[in-house]
C-alpha cells in the first residue's frame, strides 16, 4: 500500500502511532460526466479545515482529545480504475483492523474500493448512502464502473436490502425501480426508527455524496442536483447514527475548480470533524 503524505494535515491531526480515527484521500478522477476535478477534493478539504475549531459544540467533544492521524492520500496515479479500486480497498482495510477511516474524496466511484476493504473486516456490513443520485445504472457511458454505478456494484457484493439511501431525487426510471429493494430509497433525510432499529447493531458504512447537499449549500461538486439538503438536515443524520456502529465513513465528490469561496469544501470539512468526533472508537 502506497500512500503520499499530506502537504497540508487535516485540523487537529497529529503523527499519533495509535490513531482512534485515521483520514484517507482517494485523489479519483476517471469517470466523472458533467466536471472533472475532484481528485484535488481531498487535499482542499484539508487546507479549509483549518478555518474550523476543533471543538464541536453540539457533541461537547474536542478534536484534541482525539488520536486523529492523516495518513495522506493512496497513490494511485498510473493505476487503471481496478487497479485503483483494489489500493483503495487496501488502505481501508488496514484502517479499519486499527480506528475509523474517513475517506475524502475524490470520485464516489472510489467508495466501491473503500466499502470492499471494510466489507472484509466486517462481512454484516450495512450501507448508509447519503447522495442527491441513486447511483444504480448498471453501466454508464459504456463504464459499469463508474461514478453513477457506486451503489449497483456495492449492491453485487451485500444486495440492495443492505442498502439505506437518503437524499435520493435524481436517477432513471429503471434506477428507482430497482431502489424499492434497498432498505429505504428516498429524498427525505431522516432516518425512522425502524430504519435504526434494523442497522443499530450492525456495522455501518456511512458514505455521503456531497452533491446530496442543495447546490446552495454546496456548489462545488461536479453533477449538482437542485432540491437538496440543507447542512442542518445532513448533519442530523449524522448525528442520528451516533447510537449505531458506525465503522467507515467517506465524504465524496467535492470539486474545488467550480467551488464558491470553498464553501463545498468547508462542509465537507466540518462532516469529517463531526464524524471523527461521532463515530471514534476511543
Amino acid at each position: 500500500m502506497d500512500l503520499i503524505p499530506p502537504t497540508t494535515a487535516f485540523l487537529g491531526a497529529s503523527a499519533t502511532q495509535t490513531p482512534s480515527v485515521i483520514l484517507l484521500g482517494a485523489p479519483l478522477d476517471r469517470t466523472e460526466s458533467f466536471k472533472s476535478g475532484t481528485k484535488e477534493g481531498p487535499d482542499r478539504i484539508r487546507v479549509v479545515s483549518d478555518v474550523l475549531e476543533t471543538y464541536s459544540p453540539r457533541l461537547g467533544l474536542d478534536l484534541v482529545d482525539l488520536q486523529l492521524a492523516d495518513w495522506g492520500n493512496v497513490a494511485l496515479d498510473g493505476f487503471d480504475m481496478a487497479s485503483a479500486l483494489d489500493a483503495i480497498a487496501q488502505a481501508m482495510g488496514e484502517a479499519c483492523t486499527i480506528g475509523l477511516p474517513i475517506l475524502l474524496g475524490g470520485e464516489h466511484t472510489a467508495s466501491v474500493g473503500a466499502i470492499r476493504g471494510a466489507l472484509a473486516r466486517y462481512p454484516d456490513l450495512v450501507i448508509v448512502h447519503a447522495d442527491a443520485h441513486t447511483d444504480l445504472r448498471d453501466e454508464y457511458e459504456g463504464e459499469s464502473m463508474s461514478h453513477a454505478t457506486v451503489m449497483r456494484r456495492v449492491a453485487d457484493d451485500i444486495g440492495l436490502d443492505r442498502i439505506a439511501q437518503f437524499g435520493i431525487r435524481s436517477g432513471t426510471r429503471e434506477e428507482f425501480e430497482l431502489a424499492r429493494s434497498c432498505m429505504v430509497s428516498g429524498s427525505g433525510m431522516e432516518i425512522s426508527d425502524d430504519v435504526l432499529s434494523r442497522i443499530r447493531d450492525r456495522p455501518i458504512y456511512l458514505s455521503i455524496d456531497i452533491d446530496v447537499l442543495d447546490p446552495s449549500c454546496a456548489p462545488g461538486t461536479g453533477c449538482p442536483e437542485p432540491g437538496g439538503a440543507t447542512f442542518f438536515q445532513l448533519i442530523e443524520l449524522v448525528y442520528s447514527l451516533q447510537v449505531c456502529n458506525v465503522v467507515a465513513v467517506d465524504v465524496m465528490e467535492v470539486l474545488p475548480a467550480v467551488d464558491v469561496n470553498d464553501i463545498t469544501s468547508t462542509a465537507a470539512a466540518k462532516l469529517v470533524r463531526e464524524c471523527a468526533l461521532a463515530f471514534s472508537r476511543s
